[in-house]
């Protein structure tokens, strides 16, 4: 699989995306001998990244837990654990505790979309499409 040009339209989702599934242990440094095969390992992988791997951009929750409404809970468990730790052992922290505050919503574009909030505010100018 050859990994596309870097130009100032590349989506830096998709490119994480790729980094992530060609730096996994089972990806083949050879590619793949038949179209089922990668499809099968996509499919593989594509669980993977959204039910088991836990992204650092979401606090260490998966896309399945924040998608299910999970991640609230296991934020404030760990808070809580955190900060229990922190009461037990004072001199090991130097500062706060980790965030466990869960994050609101992640876009590729938040600035493109603060101006498209802004121009549907305003009732003569037609919301503009994602």
């Amino acid at each position: 699989m050859r990994r596309p040009r870097r130009n100032h339209t590349a989506n830096a989702y998709a490119e994480s995306l790729f980094r992530t599934a060609k730096y996994r242990p089972e990806f083949p440094a050879k590619g793949f001998a038949e179209l089922d095969d990668a499809r099968a390992w996509a499919v593989s992988f594509v669980h993977w990244y959204n039910v088991e791997h836990r992204h650092s951009g979401i606090r260490y929750v998966s896309p399945a837990q924040r998608h299910a409404g999970e991640d609230r809970a296991i934020l404030a468990a760990r808070h809580a654990l955190y900060a229990s730790a922190r009461d037990l052992n004072p001199a090991r922290w130097s500062g706060e505790t980790r965030s466990w505050t869960p994050v609101g919503a992640v876009t590729l574009n938040p600035e493109r979309d603060c101006i498209a909030n802004a121009r549907s505010e305003d009732k003569h100018i037609q919301p503009l499409a994602a």
